[in-house]
């Protein structure tokens, strides 16, 4: 099977649809699929990758295999031509879009791009994976036309994969067709750097044996809790709490703009209540890097502002690593996560709530490692390899309809 993948992100580019896009690309590669990507311009590979030129094309590998084409400058209505070129050239059966709207600069041209493509000769199956629900930018209090914009991509897809419980219903409400749920899979695997210490790795961020590291994995964004983490943190700092917060990976990512506002106004905020002394940052590193420091702390805390849902990949690295883990209520009820087994869980935007959470964990050697044993049992539910031959499933359900 022939199967383009259309991604506003990719390695290099910082951000959890673009590396979602690759393991699931490479995944489906490992299961026979011959898959190419469509990317952004700014998703060029490293100097040395390999490339060639087809028809005025930069066509090259991704270092792991997989065939791209980082071709799209903007993702406007002048994106359309690229996509229909290259999905004649690669002959693919199916488009899978992996939709995220800040991915695709908040521009509707992608939610209509199945409309578009019903005048292309060999149309492909269009199946589209939504990373999130959120609506593309169009002009203010555009709210209803936003939302109609949204509807008109689900019900414009022959089948549309929904990662979390809450997007299920949004979607049925917008009256998807052939809709599946699947969660995504860590993007960073287990493995840390050859030679790997923890205690050396706890004494390069400052970090006594006697102290409880936090870890928080992710760009900050608003729906993160950064505001809620930092006066969490100040609470345990002012009660005498020996803690300190690690902030793993890069801080704004390549898609969202409105990250950076967000940061400027956290690191404010640290400054504030003077947390400068227990707040690291490592900055983006590699999937190595991240272990490590995923290994060197003693609970991940991430408290989203909607809720904790297998959306999230931060989540997903974090259940991978076996860590204890406090997060929030979610939204809708998921069967899987069972409180104080597999997740500790605190309402949203509660600073209070979350702190005390926090030094119950860290004050409870018999809970950290009943959530650290949860949390890895849970993970083995997420493997790129079922999740592949799940969508594998979806694409060939799309071409028997069409057939």
């Amino acid at each position: 099977m022939r199967v383009c993948l259309l991604s506003g992100e990719f390695p290099p580019m910082q951000g959890g649809v673009g590396d979602f896009t690759r393991e699931i690309g490479l995944a489906l590669d490992r299961l026979g699929a011959t898959v190419s990507v469509i990317a952004s311009t700014r998703a060029r590979q490293p100097a040395g990758a390999p490339q060639a030129l087809h028809d005025g094309t930069v066509v090259e590998r991704d270092g792991l295999g997989l065939t791209l084409f980082p071709v799209v400058e903007r993702w406007d209505l002048s994106s359309w031509s690229n996509v229909t070129r290259l999905l004649r050239y690669t002959k693919s059966q199916i488009l899978n879009i992996q939709y995220q709207t800040a991915a695709y600069q908040m521009h509707p041209a992608t939610n209509f791009l199945p409309w578009r493509l019903r005048f292309v000769d060999e149309k492909p199956g269009i199946v589209t994976t939504f990373h999130d629900l959120k609506l593309p930018y169009l002009f203010p209090k555009a709210g209803l036309v936003r939302r109609w914009v949204t509807k008109m991509l689900i019900r414009a897809s022959d089948a549309s994969i929904v990662t979390n419980v809450e997007d299920r219903m949004r979607a049925q409400a917008y009256g998807a067709r052939n809709l599946y749920l699947y969660p995504i899979g860590s993007n960073v695997d287990p493995q840390p750097p050859l030679g790997y210490d923890r205690d050396r790795w706890r004494q390069r961020w400052g970090v006594g044996r006697d102290e409880t590291l936090l870890c928080y994995f992710g760009f900050l964004n608003e729906s993160k809790g950064g505001e809620t983490l930092f006066r969490a943190l100040a609470r345990l700092v002012t009660s005498g709490e020996r803690v300190k917060l690690l902030m793993i990976g890069g801080r704004v990512g390549s898609s969202d703009p409105t990250n950076i506002a967000y940061l400027q106004q956290m690191e404010l905020l640290i400054d504030e209540l003077s947390l400068a002394n227990h707040v690291s940052w490592t900055g983006y590193v590699d999937g190595e890097e991240v272990s490590a420091n995923f290994r060197a702390s003693d609970i991940c805390v991430l408290p989203y502002r909607d809720g904790v849902s297998f959306r999230r990949g931060t989540l997903m690295a974090a259940l991978v690593h076996g860590l204890p883990i406090v997060s929030t209520y979610p939204r809708v009820e998921v069967a899987e996560i069972v409180e104080n087994e597999n997740m500790g869980l605190v309402p949203p935007d509660d600073a209070e709530a979350l702190a005390n959470k926090i030094a119950e964990v860290a004050s409870s050697p018999q809970l950290r490692r009943r959530l650290a044993r949860g949390a890895a049992e849970l993970s083995t539910l997420f493997s790129w390899e079922g999740i592949a031959e799940n969508t594998m499933r979806v694409y060939e359900g799309v071409l028997r309809e069409r057939s």
